[in-house]
């Protein structure tokens, strides 16, 4: 019986291994495509800088043998934007998991206090990120539907407009980070090339619906 496993095992890895290579060829092609086609660079390599540039967002500081891949950069409606998939890992051992994540990034004209937004749910399995209390908003839908946290209430309430809740609540897996000039959005599992431009045109509605005063302070 051990003999049929082990020669079972050896037919079935070449196929799988096979399987997972031209899915990450057509995966480098796809973005590779939509590059060329928005004028964007694209790296397909593992990037050491990235898990460093980016590590003030809390998302990315969970678990451990972080590392991102098939960076994407250009500009989207006049404003620098950056993608890229990572991957970290919790646990050890037998427990081992290796977790997934799409981050699509874009700049703003200035730096802002810290933000985080997330689904209820996925801030449950990620709380401990956070010090800071859940902030509640007058509209009951909203504050079910997300947590929102920031040592910065006064910010939190006017980037949290009621246009802004309107426009998230459409869209209730939204996770969201905001510090300085960076505002991210993240995918729980790898980006796709479709993903790419769905994203990047929500990250300019949600810059459409901050109020302008923001802006000039």
């Amino acid at each position: 019986m051990n003999g049929y496993l082990i020669a079972l095992i050896a037919i079935l890895l070449p196929i799988v291994g096979w399987t997972v290579w031209q899915a990450e060829k057509k995966r480098r092609q796809g973005f590779s495509d939509w590059a060329a086609q928005h004028g964007w660079l694209y790296d397909h390599c593992r990037n050491a800088t990235l898990k460093h540039r980016y590590a003030f967002l809390d998302r990315l500081k969970i678990g451990h043998s972080r590392r991102a891949s098939h960076h994407l950069k250009g500009h989207w409606g006049g404003r620098a934007a950056t993608a890229f998939c990572f991957a970290y890992t919790t646990g050890s051992g037998k427990n081992q998991q290796t977790h997934y994540l799409g981050v699509v990034l874009m700049k703003l004209e200035r730096h802002f206090p810290e933000l985080r937004i997330y689904p209820e749910n996925i801030l449950l399995r990620f709380g401990q990120m956070m010090g800071y209390d859940d902030i509640d908003f007058e509209s009951v839908d909203f504050s079910k539907t997300f947590t929102v946290r920031s040592e910065d209430k006064k910010f939190a309430y006017d980037f949290c407009n009621t246009g802004m809740m309107e426009l998230l609540l459409h869209a209730r897996q939204t996770a969201l980070e905001l510090e300085g000039d960076t505002l991210a959005l993240f995918l729980d599992r790898y980006l796709k090339p479709e993903d790419l431009k769905p994203l990047l045109d929500f990250l300019t509605s949600i810059r459409g619906e901050m109020p302008e005063y923001l802006f000039r302070r």
